[in-house]
């Protein structure tokens, strides 16, 4: 009994020291620390639950480590400030090919991702690390995304009414790419509801 007091206490440091916090039905969430994100430079909070769920692609390179999804986030957040002057990456969330969801802006706070107010100040904005135009997100990523909505709805982030797009729904782009679109995201459920 006393070594299973120690070992619970120990896996609760690990956890509190890595930032991530295991729930019940949600996938492994990486903290911005732990993919070593710069600061935000402002943000601007929305009241929980959100009306909207918005699937990007990255339309780059797909990663299959810790190591190499932190190295594109991080890319992603530079380009997003440094570029388009943004005060932090735009998505909400982010998934890589080795199916861990990467925190970006995080719960709670309007993204500047699908260039529609209704969906950035209403919604979770979640990319996917790749290019989904020919071909698939692996399917670790593809069941992290599944199992990252449900979390969303669990945690009472997301309405359990929500509706899922695309972003090429709400806005002129071919994102989040056509082999994608339209074999998966299509098809989930609450799709366009």
């Amino acid at each position: 009994m006393f070594c299973i007091q120690y070992l619970l206490a120990a896996v609760a440091a690990l956890v509190y020291l890595s930032g991530t916090s295991p729930v019940a039905g949600c996938p492994n969430i990486i903290s911005r620390a732990e993919w070593g994100a710069r600061d935000p430079a402002d943000s601007t909070y929305m009241a929980p639950p959100v009306d909207h769920f918005v699937v990007h692609h990255s339309a780059g390179s797909t990663c299959d480590s810790v190591e190499s999804c932190s190295t594109i986030v991080r890319a992603i957040q530079n380009y997003h400030m440094d570029s388009n002057g943004w005060w932090d990456i735009g998505y909400s969330f982010l998934i890589g090919g080795d199916g861990n969801v990467y925190e970006g802006r995080g719960w709670d706070v309007v993204g500047a991702h699908a260039g529609v107010t209704e969906y950035n100040s209403n919604g979770i904005g979640v990319c996917m690390l790749g290019d989904f135009t020919d071909s698939m997100p692996t399917q670790a990523a593809l069941n992290a995304l599944e199992s990252f909505v449900d979390c969303c709805v669990s945690r009472s982030k997301l309405a359990s009414d929500y509706n899922v797009v695309g972003h090429r729904d709400v806005r002129n782009t071919q994102c989040p790419g056509d082999r994608f679109y339209y074999e998966y995201v299509t098809e989930m459920t609450n799709y366009g509801v």
